[in-house]
């Protein structure tokens, strides 16, 4: 009798097209870039935290310019202040790099180098339009500044980029959304932080500015936890309850990161001694961050209990959080007693940041790889 065989049925993970290419040589080389990435989105808040915390925040005047007649610092003028301003901005081109190197790996792996050549000849016509506005800005003598138009060309040809490469891949389609998200971010943030500088550390823009850059490093976590995950759909992992318990505690941290921003901008680091902050009584505002902040904690700690009474997957990561949450919670009651001193302050930056990146790597935990749908040949 001849063999017969149960017909496959066809998954997510079946269709990816080049399953093998992210064991391949290249796809080593991505998981470092990756982990470059998120590395570096970490580093830059800890910069861009010691440029306020110095008030070293107009240590460079101008932008793209550090001075009016310079790219870089004179230290002999702006002292260790341009340095520490320029060093920033410098980091931010490394973020950068590695963000497009992130890009252009993903679109090798998922489609080959005829992706790539489409998304430089897009980089490319981005130059020239940018080009073209800067020139139609400056010759035409409007009343705006000439490189944020420019950069906010580019930007756009990025995000038509980014479209247009993601809607023409099938394979890995999360990755380079994903990847495409960092990169456009970190143009956007390079030009936000123009913007800081043009207007004069404006609390508000200097606050967003770090949210930002807090939510690129949840973004590049995301990246990690979906490289290495298994392609295709997924399904929930854990109880309806757990599920929504766990979104509400991203509502208390994201609650307790707003206000531990407003309370930063109210307090006595605003980037530079002349600048105004926003008004806020700094005081009753650090009472009113640590409120979210202890409720944060206990609904972690909660989770965790729970998570690890049912075995469920989340449990080991939601134990770092706790360690985390428990850590930021020391270290903001330290630095408040202690009146504020800049290292305290920018760990607890640095220590935020790495809380909302753990807690993305738990919501991401709350589903796993649905069943395998291909079925295994059978011998008649």
């Amino acid at each position: 009798m001849p063999d017969t065989a149960t017909p496959a049925r066809t998954t997510a993970a079946a269709l990816d097209l080049r399953p093998a290419a992210f064991t391949s040589p290249w796809g080593r080389v991505l998981r470092v870039f990756a982990w470059l990435s998120f590395l570096t989105e970490t580093i830059i808040i800890g910069t861009g935290g010691a440029v306020r915390l110095t008030g070293s925040g107009l240590g460079c005047s101008e932008w793209p310019l550090c001075t009016p007649e310079s790219l870089v610092p004179i230290l002999a003028d702006q002292g260790i202040h341009g340095a520490i301003e320029f060093g920033n901005r410098l980091m931010t081109g490394v973020v950068g790099v590695i963000a497009l190197v992130v890009v252009l790996l993903v679109l090798h792996l998922t489609d080959g180098s005829r992706s790539v050549f489409r998304a430089l000849r897009y980089a490319a016509g981005g130059i020239v339009a940018a080009a073209a506005a800067f020139a139609l800005v400056t010759l035409t003598g409007l009343p705006v500044p000439a490189f944020p138009v420019a950069s906010a060309v580019l930007l756009l040809a990025v995000i038509a980029a980014a479209i247009h490469t993601t809607r023409r891949t099938s394979a890995r389609r999360d990755l380079l959304v994903l990847a495409w998200v960092v990169f456009a971010g970190v143009m956007a943030q390079a030009l936000v932080g123009g913007i800081t500088v043009l207007t004069g550390l404006n609390p508000f823009i200097v606050g967003f500015h770090y949210t930002s850059s807090l939510l690129l490093v949840c973004v590049t976590a995301a990246f990690l936890v979906r490289l290495y995950a298994a392609p295709g759909p997924r399904e929930r992992a854990v109880p309806t309850w757990f599920m929504i318990l766990s979104h509400v505690t991203g509502l208390a941290l994201a609650v307790t990161i707003l206000f531990g921003v407003l309370t930063t901008g109210s307090g006595p680091h605003s980037g530079d001694q002349d600048v105004l902050r926003h008004g806020f009584d700094a005081t009753v505002l650090a009472h009113v961050h640590s409120w979210p902040g202890y409720i944060l904690a206990a609904l972690v700690l909660a989770l965790t209990i729970a998570a690890w009474a049912l075995r469920l997957p989340p449990r080991k990561w939601l134990v770092v959080l706790v360690l985390a949450i428990a850590v930021q919670v020391g270290v903001g009651v330290w630095q408040a007693r202690a009146g504020l001193p800049p290292l305290l302050v920018g760990i607890h930056m640095v220590l935020a940041s790495l809380s909302a990146a753990t807690y993305t790597v738990v919501v991401l935990k709350l589903k796993r790889p649905a069943a395998d749908e291909v079925s295994a040949p059978s011998a008649g």
